[in-house]
């Protein structure tokens, strides 16, 4: 069997799924990003791609913050139900029956139902084209604690999270290894 060759484009999957909140308390939105993810370690970093065209853009550019907030099977729906529609005819935490939590450094809301919270300053705006992409600093990491196991670890297996790839939504599987299984010594049994 032979690959076959396409136009270049955007088909690198999955990627996650994120609820993007911004804005303020007051007046907030939520975005659906599927272009997200690390930038950095140290200092951490991460992004968000976003058409300059979309509601959420102005807000997140005006406010220099925002909270990517990881979703779940049971946000799917919510998930994208905020990607396609617009902030600026619809209260998306209202529609969607979401509920805001205040963050601990930034204005704009966390979503309670989301399993983690990630509060972001705006560091700089990349334009690229058809998405401009905001780099920005964590802040902090908000984990519900009810997916943190006994030893004080964030238990991802316990959180259903989703994945987006080419137009469709998955649950995320089984654990195939861990960093660093490959080259891990075996221990010999007493």
């Amino acid at each position: 069997m032979a690959k076959v060759t396409w136009k270049p484009g955007t088909f690198l999957y999955p990627l996650p799924a994120v609820m993007v909140s911004c804005g303020t308390m007051e007046k907030s939105n939520i975005i659906t990003v599927a272009w997200t993810g690390i930038l950095n370690t140290n200092p951490a970093t991460v992004y968000i791609s976003v058409r300059p065209t979309r509601y959420s853009y102005q807000l997140i550019k005006e406010n220099r913050e925002f909270v990517i907030n990881l979703t779940t099977k049971q946000l799917v729906r919510a998930t994208d139900w905020c990607g396609v529609k617009t902030g600026a005819k619809v209260d998306k935490f209202k529609e969607m029956k979401l509920h805001k939590e205040k963050a601990n450094f930034v204005k704009c809301p966390m979503i309670k139902e989301s399993p983690v919270s990630v509060e972001c300053k705006v560091r700089e705006i990349q334009e690229f084209g058809s998405h401009h992409m905001f780099i920005a600093d964590v802040l902090a990491i908000n984990a519900d604690e009810k997916y943190i196991d006994e030893k004080g670890a964030f238990d991802i297996s316990k959180c259903d999270l989703i994945a987006y790839s080419n137009g469709h939504y998955y649950q995320l599987g089984k654990k195939v290894g861990k960093f660093g299984f490959s080259v891990q010594k075996k221990r010999k049994n007493h």
